[in-house]
């Protein structure tokens, strides 16, 4: 009998989670999935939420059992308890949340439960432990509490333990959501580097565009089916990403642009590399000419200039000084703008926005906020209880700000606390809903049974139903589909039009560049710079700030050096962060260029 090349096999799987209030339903997540996994082979499973992309990762790593059909790792039945042991020494997985996998007090010993309970025994496991937190960068901090790390770090040190397990299949589901790009590119070239060397078999659930790029295969799952497979030539040039709730990659998405424009076609050989795509482009020149582009008409924003909050000199430390988490922070903060604060994972940001919200008092420096009802003092804790309604704050895993039977209950806990009025109470409730994009029958269901973008949006409406007038928010797209994301940018927009001011914290620099007024970058716990979106056009700037730069910009900045070599002369002007924008850009300047010279 042949050898088995596949590491796993699913066969007409079919999985419902049971109804918790003891009625009998269940809720289906996957419906007769069948996949192929060969060994050493890397594979992307994209799907919206909800479509059953996590519940496929849990059964193969035995978190749960089929309740048809089977699974087999390495041809170990995961149905027979008997192979549970073998098949989760040679499988790990990586979720989204990592405060759901940390159980060790301290960084080394978190590193180490994974191989300990393998049996790995001394100076190995000491060995493995070392490399791992080695690899992920956290070396340094291996006798840090794990609760002290930030959000990425904690992520880095879940991602540690499963290295250190030496697996034969990594599932990563999400893994880098809450990892800055130049951590999330240093570890996916760690991973495909030990695929290619030691023939590890790598599954990355994700909703990363440019991450499933990288992959050889790509499933996608709908409604617990699969739908599509294939290459990512065949997958992104189908055309049918977006009644899936996805998207292309923003690089295949500016080329699309330009062939919808110009009436060209893009063929799945030009989707093999970035060079292909540019050729492709290149070749769509001649068709530029004749295309009708309308004239650039650029709207002038308005910069507010009104100051609603100014932070000055504020420091504070974890560690009674050893260690400054932020030091010497000045920052002035617009009236009714969006301002992106990025940076590395542990530089500092969700510390300053904790600040903001007076959750943290300032160990020294101030805040001052400049409020309807007068100037509050973060420093002065009789201010205390008029911030925290002044102020409104997300974190980036809402489930955590959930705690009531009912959404209504939930959305209308501070209200309550705050001692607003009953008869002012549900229409200020449905307000909030509206405004987030629930609908009035989603109020009476328990927050625990929605969805991860539903919950974000519970959480974003119990604080928006307090009306303040500074929302902060970490990370409020993490962990959502395409359309998640575009959404929850539309309430943001929303509520920025409608006065509020708006601080977000992101590692998402296309996002960034699209929705924010202003990009503050903060390294070390310092600020390095504040500036408009147009930084990103200086390469230089954004390497001092150690500031990635959006993807579209990098890709567009090529793919108009090659213009530019066929066409001397060509003047192209700003880069747009909207790929249909900078794709008109381009076919006007191109168009431009060449009837100019007619």
């Amino acid at each position: 009998m042949p050898e088995d090349k596949n590491a796993i096999r699913i066969d007409d799987v079919s999985f419902a989670y049971k109804a918790g209030d003891g009625t009998g339903e269940a809720t289906t997540a996957l419906d007769g999935v069948s996949v192929r996994i060969p060994k050493g082979s890397y594979t992307a499973i994209l799907g919206a939420n909800g479509s059953g992309k996590s519940t496929l990762a849990k059964l193969i790593d035995v978190l749960e059992v089929p309740d048809k059909g089977m699974i087999t790792v390495f041809g170990a039945d995961t149905r027979e308890d008997e192979r549970f042991w073998e098949i989760r020494k040679r499988c790990a997985c990586v979720f989204q949340n990592p405060d759901n996998q940390i159980v060790g007090t301290l960084v080394e010993e978190d590193t180490a439960f994974g191989p300990e309970n393998m049996g790995i025994p001394n100076p190995e496991l000491g060995e493995r432990v070392e490399r791992a937190l080695k690899e992920v960068g956290l070396y340094d901090l291996r006798n840090r509490e794990s609760s002290s790390l930030s959000g990425g770090q904690k992520q880095k040190l879940a991602i540690a333990g499963a290295l250190a397990m030496e697996p034969e299949v990594l599932i990563l589901d999400e893994a880098t959501a809450m990892l800055d790009p130049l951590s999330r590119d240093e570890f996916l070239n760690l991973v495909e580097d030990m695929r290619v060397k030691k023939g590890l078999t790598l599954i990355t659930i994700t909703h990363d565009m440019s991450e499933a790029i990288r992959c050889e295969n790509i499933v996608i799952i709908d409604n617990g089916k699969v739908v599509m497979e294939g290459g990512p030539s065949k997958i992104f040039s189908s055309g049918k990403l977006g009644k899936l709730g996805l998207k292309q990659p923003e690089n295949y998405a500016l080329c699309y642009q330009i062939a919808q424009i110009t009436g060209c076609e893009i063929l799945p050989s030009d989707l093999e590399s970035e060079e292909s795509l540019i050729k492709a482009v290149i070749r769509m020149i001649p068709r530029m000419v004749s295309s009708y582009i309308p004239d650039d008409q650029k709207i002038k924003k308005e910069e507010p200039s009104d100051v609603i909050m100014k932070i000055s000199d504020l420091s504070m430390s974890y560690d009674r000084g050893q260690t400054k988490a932020i030091s010497d922070v000045n920052l002035e903060i617009r009236r009714g703008e969006v301002l992106g604060i990025c940076g590395r994972s542990g530089c500092g940001k969700t510390t300053l926005i904790t600040h903001m919200n007076a959750i943290f008092v300032p160990q020294s420096g101030d805040i001052e906020i400049m409020s309807r009802h007068g100037v509050l003092h973060a420093s002065d804790k009789k201010d205390k209880k008029q911030i925290r309604q002044t102020v409104g704050l997300v974190f980036q895993y809402p489930e955590y700000q959930l705690f009531e039977e009912t959404v209504f209950m939930d959305i209308s806990y501070g209200l309550k606390k705050a001692g607003v009025p009953e008869s002012e109470i549900k229409p200020r409730v449905i307000e909030a809903a509206r405004l987030t994009g629930l609908s009035e029958d989603v109020l009476n269901k328990s927050p625990f049974e929605l969805s991860g973008g539903q919950k974000r949006r519970v959480a974003l409406a119990g604080v928006l139903v307090m009306r303040p007038e500074i929302l902060v928010l970490d990370e409020p797209a993490s962990g959502l589909d395409p359309r998640g994301r575009d959404e929850m940018f539309k309430i943001i927009a929303d509520l920025k039009n409608a006065g509020t001011t708006v601080i977000i914290v992101s590692h998402n620099m296309d996002e960034a560049a699209r929705n924010c007024d202003r990009i503050c970058a903060i390294k070390d716990g310092r600020i390095l710079l504040t500036e408009t979106p147009e930084v990103f056009f200086r390469t230089d700037a954004c390497e001092k700030a150690h500031l990635p730069r959006p993807v579209l910009s990098v890709f567009a900045a090529r793919l108009r050096d090659a213009i530019a070599e066929e066409i001397k002369g060509v003047d192209f002007g700003e880069i747009s962060f909207e790929s249909s924008a900078e794709a008109m850009n381009i076919v006007r300047s191109v168009r431009k260029a060449v009837k100019g010279r007619a």
